[in-house]
């Protein structure tokens, strides 16, 4: 099982940023559905930012997670963004079919390969 680390900040826009490192798994997943909906439903922010950047692994314990946060920000009129998600994460997203719903390009935006 994996380590996650969870720190939110409020950017000068007044966004809440919710930086995620490490591995979404389910020793992990309670902390961030925690720290997402405490944060939605303490904060109302207009904007909640989660920031995948240096996240290594998600499962779908971790994908299920951010759809909850996702649908708890919505319910409040929260706009919920995942920001700079990693290659693998990406991927799991468009996997299931979810890059749509979070509003993130079909491809990660570091990859250079384009396939029409």
């Amino acid at each position: 099982m994996g380590e996650a680390v969870m720190t939110t900040r409020r950017q000068a826009d007044g966004a809440l940023v919710v930086d995620v490192r490490g591995s979404l798994d389910a020793a992990t997943v309670g902390a961030l559905r925690e720290t997402l909906i405490g944060t939605v439903q303490r904060e109302r922010p207009v904007t909640l930012i989660v920031d995948l950047t240096y996240v290594t692994f998600m499962d779908s314990q971790g994908i299920g997670t951010l759809v909850s946060g996702y649908n708890v920000a919505r319910e409040v009129g929260t706009r919920f963004v995942l920001r700079n998600p990693s290659e693998f994460v990406h991927r799991q997203l468009r996997v299931t079919g979810l890059t749509e719903m979070f509003g993130l390009p079909p491809e990660p935006s570091s990859s250079q390969t384009y396939t029409p």
